[in-house]
């Protein structure tokens, strides 16, 4: 599989996989959904989507909180759970990412799969994190095709290593700079305080016009204006529409709101790949730390009776997690695009590949 590095450099030092994964005990699973091609059929396809299951202490610590902090660049998008992240500074059962009209079943898909997981989190309540961007323009979007079945089988595929990007999972129907893009991601290794630690990112990017999309500071998108069948499209979405969303994980112990600070950052890392955050693009990103896991437990069936405690990198230390996740998330987009191929959806929508072999220049 092509990736962003085997053609350009990037700032920073990536982990053994370059990949959220390189963060201990983070696991990743896929569903991918490919079926039929033709006229849109509602309810029949062609089918183009997927789910994304992000597990923060991987399947054996599912209900174990975590502190996680999320930020919205842009409000245009649907991120369940975020409020009680907001307000209790913690996340413990996985995320996952899908499109649009899909986060009921896929909520509702976590919520059995994590129940089944651990038969002890049965008696309490819980808030499972879902994101969406849409994939209208290649997918039967309203055909109900992922199910809580599908998402199931996401986590159910979660493991760690190196992993697939592209057309896979929730970004098997996504657009990024009107070409094909979907999922990606990237990680760096940073010291802080005497200490190394890891920072990873997966990012749904299906955001981006083509004039905008600029590589290591190179204005590509102007340069690569011809075959952009997608802004040219009546029936597509306006020009930068579609959201992104992105995770951060970290093994870095931080506090909520120093999470919520490396997730504000994902802002700095797509600006570097050129977009101004269209008013039609959904941009909501969320950040975990996997350091002191249960300290922040508040479920009926974990409440702790002790007090606990929390470590956490000083604030003034914080600058190289910082810099990790502009720089994880400028190339996870790019990744998402160098390893995304051509894609014909409903009604014969096209979305082309990246030329990857423009970035040897």
């Amino acid at each position: 599989m092509a990736r962003a590095r085997d053609y350009v450099d990037f700032d920073g030092t990536p982990g053994p996989w370059n990949a959220i994964t390189d963060v201990p005990g983070v696991e990743v699973g896929y569903a991918t959904l490919i079926e039929g091609e033709g006229p849109l059929v509602p309810g029949e396809g062609p089918v183009r989507t997927g789910v994304t299951a992000i597990l923060p202490l991987g399947r054996e610590r599912v209900g174990t909180a975590v502190a996680a902090g999320m930020f919205s660049f842009n409000g245009n998008g649907e991120l369940t759970g975020s409020h009680w992240v907001e307000e209790s500074g913690s996340l413990a059962l996985p995320v996952a990412i899908t499109n649009t009209h899909a986060v009921g079943p896929v909520h509702r898909g976590v919520l059995e799969w994590s129940l089944a997981r651990n038969p002890a989190l049965e008696p309490g309540w819980y808030l499972p994190v879902v994101g969406e961007t849409f994939d209208g323009y290649l997918n039967d979007i309203n055909g109900r095709h992922v199910r809580e079945e599908t998402a199931v089988a996401a986590l159910d595929a979660a493991t760690t290593g190196p992993l697939a990007e592209g057309s896979v999972g929730g970004g098997t129907g996504m657009n990024c700079y009107a070409f094909k893009g979907g999922t990606g991601t990237a990680s760096r290794q940073v010291d802080v305080v005497g200490e190394s630690y890891a920072v990873g990112v997966l990012t749904q990017a299906n955001f981006g016009s083509r004039r905008e999309l600029t590589v290591r500071g190179r204005r590509l998108g102007i340069q690569l204006a011809d075959d952009n069948p997608m802004e040219e499209h009546r029936s597509a979405p306006p020009p930068g529409a579609g959201s992104c969303i992105t995770v951060v994980a970290t093994n870095a112990p931080l506090l909520p709101l120093q999470c919520k600070a490396l997730a504000r950052r994902v802002t700095l890392g797509l600006a570097r790949t050129g977009t101004t955050g269209s008013h039609f693009s959904g941009d909501v990103f969320l950040a975990f730390s996997t350091a002191n896991p249960g300290a922040l437990d508040s479920g009926v069936a974990t409440r702790p009776d002790t007090l606990q405690r929390l470590d956490l990198v000083p604030w003034p230390r914080m600058n190289p997690l910082y810099d990790a996740v502009v720089q994880a998330t400028e190339e996870a987009v790019i990744n998402a695009l160098v390893a995304a191929d051509t894609m014909i959806g409903r009604d014969g929508h096209r979305s082309p590949g990246f030329p990857n072999d423009v970035l040897r220049d």
